[in-house]
C-alpha cells in the first residue's frame, strides 16, 4: 500500500513538472520570418516574435545555434526570455541611417537605441551566444590609441547595444555581449537586476564604449563577469535626462575582472541626484588608466560606499582617455563650462554654471595597488570630501611606460584639468577627515624624478595615520 502511494506521488510530481515545462512556450525567430544569413535585416521578424511572445503571456525567444541574425533597432517587451543558442549571433546593422531614436530622450548628442525597452518587467537574456554591437563599423579612422569619431550634425547615430528603461525583474546571464559603438548595457530607472557570468568585450580603442552603466537604478547585483572597455567598465550615475527616476542605490558588484583605457570602476561624473549603499568586492582590475574612481562633478551626493578585497593594476595611456594611472581616485569639483555636444544637459535647466555636492563615508580595505601613480584625493573645498578610510591599502609604484607622469587628471572640472606635481603614494589635497591604517607604500626599481613622498597632504581637516609603512622615493 505504501509502495503504491509512493508511486502515485512520483507520478503526480512528474506530471506537475512536465506540465510546468510545457507552459514555457518557445518562439523561434526563424519561424517568424528571420532569414539568419547575416546580410538580411531581420529586425521586423525578430520584433514580430517578441510581440507574439509577450502578448501570449511570455516565453522563450530563441535565436538558432550557429546562425547570425543581422538586425536594426528592436524593442524588448515584458515576460520574454531572449535565449541565444551556442554560436548564435545577434548583430547590429551597420547602416547608420536606420538609427533614429536618441538613447537620452530629447538629448540627441550621445548615441541611439538598438536593443531597448521601456516600462516592462520580467525580461531575461540567457544562453552562450553573442550580442554584437558591430561597433567598429561605426568608427572613423583607426589611430595608434583609438578610433576617430565620425562627425555628425544633431543626432549621433552610434547605437548603444542595450538600453533598458524602467524595467523590473531583469536577469542577464552567461551571454557574450559587446563590440559596442557606444555604451553596452545601460540600466535606467531599473529595479531588481541581476547580471552574472557574462563576457562583455569591447574594442579598447573605441571611445565612449562603457561596459555596464547603472543609472538611477536600484537593487542591482553584478557578479562573475569579465569586462573589457575603452571607457568605464562599470559606472554608477544619475543622468539629468532621466532625473524623474530618482536615486541610484543598493548596488553590489562582486567577483569581476575588468580592463579599461579609462576608469574600470567609476562613480560619476554625471550625478545630479544621490548614489548610496554600494559594495564592490573581490574584483581584479588589469592594466587600466584608472582603477577605482569617484569623479564627482554635479550637485548630487555620493555616500556609504565600500571597496574591498581588490587587486588594481594601473597603466598610463594617452590623454584621449580619462586618468593618469591613479589606482584609487576621489575628486569633487564643479563641472567645467565647455562648448560640448550636449552642454545644455550638463547643468540644471536654465543654469549656465553648476555646483558639486559631497562625497562621504567611503571605505577601502584590503586593496593591492600596482601602478605608475598613487592614490589621489582632491576637492574644491574641505567639506566636499569627508570620512574616507584606507585600511590595508598597499601601493606599489613603478614606472612601466614612457608616458611622462607627475600629473593628476581632474577633468572635467572648472579648475585646471591636469595638475602637475610630484607623485606620492597617497596624495591628499583639500578634504575633511581621512584615515590611513595598516597600509604601505613601496617604490619599484624604475623611479622617475617626480616620485617623492609616501604621503603628501595639503589643506586637510584631519589625517590619522596608524601602523603605516613607507618612505619617500628619493
Amino acid at each position: 500500500m505504501n509502495t503504491k502511494r509512493a508511486l502515485v506521488g512520483v507520478i503526480m510530481v512528474l506530471a506537475f513538472v512536465m506540465g510546468s515545462a510545457q507552459t514555457v512556450r518557445q518562439f523561434r525567430v526563424k519561424e517568424f520570418g528571420a532569414v539568419g544569413d547575416g546580410k538580411t535585416d531581420d529586425a521586423k521578424a525578430i520584433q514580430k516574435a517578441i510581440d507574439a511572445c509577450s502578448s501570449s503571456g511570455g516565453g522563450k525567444l530563441i535565436f538558432d545555434a550557429a546562425t547570425t541574425f543581422l538586425s536594426g533597432p528592436i524593442q524588448i517587451k515584458s515576460n520574454v526570455e531572449m535565449h541565444l543558442e551556442p554560436g548564435s549571433v545577434l548583430l547590429a546593422n551597420p547602416d547608420e541611417s536606420i538609427y533614429k531614436m536618441s538613447a537620452f530622450r530629447t538629448n540627441p548628442g550621445e548615441g541611439t537605441l538598438w536593443i531597448w525597452g521601456e516600462h516592462f518587467e520580467n525580461f531575461s537574456i540567457s544562453g552562450t551566444g553573442t550580442i554584437d554591437g558591430n561597433g567598429i563599423k561605426f568608427m572613423g579612422k583607426e589611430l595608434d590609441d583609438s578610433y576617430e569619431l565620425k562627425p555628425f550634425n544633431v543626432l549621433d547615430p552610434r547605437p548603444h547595444v542595450m538600453t533598458l528603461i524602467d524595467g523590473k525583474n531583469i536577469r542577464i546571464h552567461d551571454a557574450h555581449i559587446g563590440n559596442s559603438a557606444y555604451w553596452t548595457i545601460h540600466l535606467v530607472g531599473c529595479n531588481d537586476v541581476v547580471i552574472s557570468g557574462i563576457s562583455l568585450i569591447n574594442s579598447l580603442k573605441v571611445r565612449n564604449s562603457d561596459g555596464i552603466d547603472v543609472d538611477h537604478s536600484k537593487n542591482v547585483r553584478i557578479s562573475d563577469c569579465y569586462i573589457e572597455s575603452g571607457d568605464d567598465c562599470i559606472c554608477l550615475k544619475n543622468r539629468r535626462e532621466y532625473e524623474d527616476y530618482g536615486v541610484c542605490e543598493n548596488i553590489v558588484v562582486t567577483n569581476c575582472t575588468m580592463t579599461s583605457r579609462s576608469c574600470a570602476i567609476k562613480i560619476g561624473s554625471e550625478n545630479m541626484d544621490t548614489i548610496r549603499q554600494v559594495l564592490f568586492n573581490n574584483c581584479i582590475i588589469k592594466k587600466s588608466n584608472r582603477g577605482v574612481g569617484i569623479q564627482h562633478r554635479d550637485e548630487g551626493v555620493v555616500s556609504d560606499v565600500v571597496f574591498s578585497n581588490m587587486i588594481i593594476e594601473g597603466h598610463m595611456f594617452s590623454d584621449v582617455w580619462w586618468g593618469k594611472a591613479e589606482p584609487i581616485y576621489i575628486t569633487a569639483y564643479r563641472r567645467a563650462k565647455i562648448n560640448h555636444k550636449d552642454a545644455n544637459w550638463r547643468f540644471p535647466k536654465g543654469a549656465t554654471e553648476g555646483k558639486v555636492g559631497y562625497v562621504r563615508n567611503i571605505s577601502f580595505s584590503n586593496i593591492k595597488c600596482y601602478s605608475e601613480n598613487g592614490v589621489y584625493v582632491s576637492a574644491e573645498s574641505k567639506d566636499k570630501i569627508d570620512n574616507i578610510s584606507f585600511d590595508q591599502v598597499d601601493v606599489y609604484i613603478n614606472k612601466t611606460t614612457s608616458i611622462v607622469g607627475g600629473v593628476y587628471d581632474r577633468r572635467p572640472a572648472n579648475v585646471e584639468g591636469f595638475v602637475k606635481g610630484t607623485t606620492a603614494g597617497f596624495y591628499f589635497d583639500t578634504a575633511g577627515s581621512i584615515l590611513v591604517r595598516n597600509s604601505s607604500v613601496v617604490w619599484g626599481p624604475n623611479k622617475a624624478p617626480y616620485f617623492k613622498m609616501a604621503i603628501e597632504k595639503k589643506n586637510l581637516g584631519s589625517l590619522k595615520v596608524q601602523n603605516f609603512i613607507g618612505l619617500s622615493a628619493q
